[in-house]
C-alpha cells in the first residue's frame, strides 16, 4: 500500500502537519501534533477507520486517495531480495546449528 496524505493535503495547500491538525479539529478530530507528524513523515502500519474517516473528511477525499495499492510486481521483487544471512554471503543457505553425537551437546554438571 501507498500513503499518499502528503499529495492529498498539498493539492488543498496544506503543506505542514500544524495546518493538517487545524483542518483535523474543524471536522472535530483532534489527534495529538505528534500522531499527525507521524502520518505526515512515514507510512502508517495501521489506521483507525474511525480515524480515517475523519481524515478523508477533513481533506475532502476517499480512502482511494490516500492509499493507493501496489501491483504484485513490486511485492515479488521486495520479496525476492537477497537477504544477508550471519556468517555467510548474500544469498548463501542460513546456518544450522551441529547436532552431536550423544545428545544435545551440552555437558552434565560434575556432582557436588
Amino acid at each position: 500500500m501507498k500513503w499518499n496524505l502528503r499529495m492529498v493535503a498539498a493539492q488543498r495547500d496544506i503543506w505542514r502537519p500544524v495546518q493538517l491538525l487545524a483542518a483535523f479539529k474543524e471536522v472535530g478530530f483532534s489527534p495529538s501534533l505528534s500522531k499527525v507528524a507521524a502520518l505526515w513523515g512515514s507510512q502508517p502500519v495501521t489506521v483507525r477507520l474511525e480515524d480515517l474517516d475523519m481524515i478523508c473528511a477533513a481533506l475532502d477525499c476517499t480512502v482511494a486517495d490516500l492509499m493507493q495499492a501496489e501491483p504484485e510486481s513490486h511485492r515479488a521483487v521486495r520479496d525476492e531480495a537477497p537477504r544477508a544471512v550471519a556468517g555467510g554471503k548474500p544469498g548463501s543457505e542460513a546456518a544450522r546449528p551441529v547436532v552431536r553425537p550423544g545428545g544435545s551437546g551440552r555437558k552434565s554438571l560434575p556432582p557436588n
